[in-house]
């Protein structure tokens, strides 16, 4: 069946596009996508051409992925049902990750509609949650994953490196399991978006020494309980080594291509834990979803740009060129009732 795609076509180019999806089965929703979220960096990396699969780096020798329709979060409204799916039903607004497309150098995808995605990756709404707010859970998710690593009693300190989506979402379920946080950027509108409550920091390491910041803030080295990675910076876990406590942890959430080599003898000497946080689960994202329907994790504020998917090749290169600030960006998709054409 006929469908619309985001499309990476060949390196740092996207195409909104017609697309073939099979047809839904037994065990399938058929979504009418509204809203999809961009995850910058993990699909930024794949339309440049860097991964080859999931957190893999593409080696020389293998091809380069494309065509291909990146993403995996999305909401939207239920079209159809499988005769095997009880838990959501014709009308109901939904969140889904990946769903299935053909023709691709992948067979799943992100911004596509309609969206025929498994039963096991669609969630309904609780009505209380904004669709947009929930959009980009996947990526909410992310940042769940890594504030829940990690041992942390009420004013530890932890420190964030990145003021990314993945850093903000990071902090705010550190400062809910009862962290002081200090969040390491390099953007000052990005920062401005981290809610500090007493005991909490942001620091532009463009202006201030990242390791001093940490030093002052803490009152001293061998006080931080964590260090969560959001970026990929090896130089920088190295750099806070001697921050932390004995027993502490650090979270590697970044991708670091390659590259990604820690010290582990460096780390015994502290006798520190590693977690490596990836993916998402479905008691994760119901996690997610609860604490997103809370208000304990927010989300719209860190939304900077809305496209209309038909101009998603403007919404991409918007990210992949970073010629203006930029932090979520939301595709909105046409509705069935709208007339608008697709």
């Amino acid at each position: 069946m006929e469908a619309f795609g985001a499309v990476a076509t060949a390196p740092w180019r996207v195409e909104y596009l017609r697309v073939v999806v099979p047809d839904p089965g037994d065990e399938d929703v058929v979504v009418r996508v509204t809203h999809s979220w961009i995850s910058n960096g993990t699909e930024g990396s794949f339309i440049r051409g860097e991964r080859i699969g999931g957190d893999t780096p593409r080696a020389a020798s293998d091809p380069l992925p494309f065509p291909h329709i990146s993403g995996y979060q999305k909401v939207g409204i239920v079209e159809k049902v499988g005769s095997k799916v009880s838990h959501v039903a014709p009308g109901d607004k939904v969140f889904a990750t990946v769903s299935s497309v053909d023709g691709m150098f992948y067979s799943h995808a992100g911004h596509v509609s309609p969206a025929i995605t498994h039963r096991s990756q669609v969630w309904k709404l609780p009505i209380t949650v904004d669709p947009v707010a929930a959009s980009g859970l996947v990526l909410t998710q992310v940042g769940y994953n890594v504030g829940t690593c990690g041992s942390i009693n009420a004013g530890d300190l932890a420190v964030v490196i990145g003021d990314g989506m993945v850093g903000h979402w990071s902090a705010q379920t550190l400062k809910h399991r009862g962290a002081s946080v200090l969040m390491l950027g390099r953007h000052n509108d990005r920062l401005s978006r981290f809610t500090c409550d007493e005991g909490d920091r942001v620091v532009n390491t463009n202006d201030t020494d990242a390791v001093d910041a940490v030093l002052a803030w803490a009152g001293g080295p061998g006080r931080v309980q964590l260090v969560a990675d959001t970026v990929g910076s090896i130089p920088t876990l190295d750099l806070l080594m001697p921050t932390m406590r004995r027993f502490s942890h650090i979270v590697s959430a970044g991708f670091y291509g390659s590259t990604g080599f820690i010290d582990i003898q460096r780390m015994r000497n502290y006798e520190m834990s590693l977690h490596a946080p990836s993916g998402w689960t479905t008691e994760r994202i119901d996690s997610t979803l609860a604490l997103l329907e809370q208000g304990v994790l927010q989300t719209t504020h860190l939304i900077t740009h809305r496209f209309p998917v038909s101009e998603a090749a403007a919404a991409f290169d918007l990210i992949l060129q970073r010629n203006a600030p930029v932090l979520g960006v939301v595709l909105d998709w046409p509705s069935a009732e709208s007339g608008e054409v697709r």
